[in-house]
Order: C-alpha cells, then sequence, then structure tokens
C-alpha cells in the first residue's frame, strides 16, 4: 500500500503518520516549497489524511501490512491533559463507547512503539508529555485498537503508537513534538533489506 511514486529505490523503513481528525491541521508534513515531506533521519513519512475511522482503520491496517512499513504513529488531541501524552494502550470498545468492538478480540491492546524513549524525546525538545494508560472514548483509541489487534503475527512488529496534544496547544508545539516522536520512533529502525525494498 506504500506509495509507488518514488523512481528511484528508497531503502529506508517508512514511517506512517496520521492525524485522525479530519478538522486538524496543526501537523502539516510539507514544511516548503519542494512538496517533500519531513522525515526523520533513517527513515521516511508517509502523511495519511484524517477522515472517517473505519475506512481509516482500513487504509492504515492496508500500509502496516506492507513489510516496508515500520511504524505507525497516530496524532490527536487530549482534554484530559495540559501536557502532551503517549496512550499506552486501547481498550476493546465500538466506537460509540458502548459494548465491544470485537466480541472475540483481547479486551485490550498495548502500543508497541518505544513509548519512555519518546516521553524522553519530547522532553528534550521542551515539550511536557506523559505516558498514561488512560483511553479517550474518541477515534484515536478506537483506531489504536483496531491497528493493533490486527497486526499479523511475524518477527517484525511494527511501531504503534498515539501521541496526544492538549486541546488548545499551538500548531508550532504539536508539529515539533510529532517531529520529536518520529524520530525517536525511527531510531529503532533497521534498513530495509533490499529485496524487501524492491
Amino acid at each position: 500500500m506504500l506509495d509507488p511514486k518514488d523512481e528511484a529505490p528508497d531503502y529506508r523503513p517508512a514511517l506512517v503518520i496520521c492525524a485522525y481528525d479530519a478538522d486538524e491541521e496543526a501537523w502539516d508534513p510539507v514544511e516548503d516549497l519542494s512538496g517533500e515531506p519531513w522525515s526523520p533521519a533513517g527513515a521516511r513519512t508517509l502523511a495519511v489524511a484524517g477522515g472517517e475511522p473505519e475506512g481509516l482503520a482500513a487504509v492504515l491496517s492496508a500500509h502496516l501490512d506492507d513489510r516496508r512499513c515500520r511504524g505507525l504513529l497516530l496524532v490527536g488531541r487530549t482534554r484530559r491533559s495540559d501536557g502532551f501524552r503517549l496512550q499506552i494502550r486501547a481498550e476493546n470498545r465500538a466506537l460509540d463507547g458502548g459494548g465491544r468492538l470485537d466480541e472475540t478480540g483481547p479486551g485490550m491492546a498495548r502500543a508497541t512503539a518505544p513509548v519512555a524513549e519518546i516521553v524522553r524525546a519530547l522532553g528534550e525538545a521542551g515539550l511536557t508529555a506523559d505516558a498514561s494508560s488512560e483511553s479517550e472514548d474518541d477515534a484515536g483509541s478506537y483506531l489504536l485498537y483496531r491497528v493493533l489487534s490486527g497486526l499479523q503475527d511475524g518477527p517484525d512488529t511494527p511501531a504503534i503508537g498515539l501521541l496526544r496534544a492538549p486541546e488548545h496547544e499551538p500548531d508550532a508545539a504539536v508539529q515539533r513534538a510529532v517531529k520529536a516522536a518520529a524520530q525517536a520512533m525511527a531510531r529503532h529502525f533497521s534498513p530495509l533489506p533490499r529485496s524487501r525494498a524492491n
């Protein structure tokens, strides 16, 4: 599902970044007139636009099924904290909050991103941040559970995390936080074998 536009082979692993709320404009991966999205060292970013959660979950899962994709960073907002928050788990709940999303699925799924390193990176970027196991009843928690519970078994589990920004945090701070989190995640990615990158 990765974007096939690249003419020259790119052997960097991919990191999908998705601000899942369609109205969220704080994260813009294109920083200059080149039209090229920002990428952390050692990885390339793929921006996925927000949208309707069911369809978005399918798009994100398709990216994660591609073994060139090594991570997913979901980006959203929180009303429960004045600082940035890494949500480290998501509960098996339907999008409307009533009942289970998956009757046979696990009751909870844990994020696979390097949470402690991301929190540390946010602090080094001058941002207040913590990790929380508290879910919020929104599309972010729904998407986190859906993609984690739908992962294929295998040795290369992608890094998946949910970064929440305070509700009224300015765009510049959100962009700084996303970059710090993405860089912390990308440090764990190994280069793609050439056979996998083709």
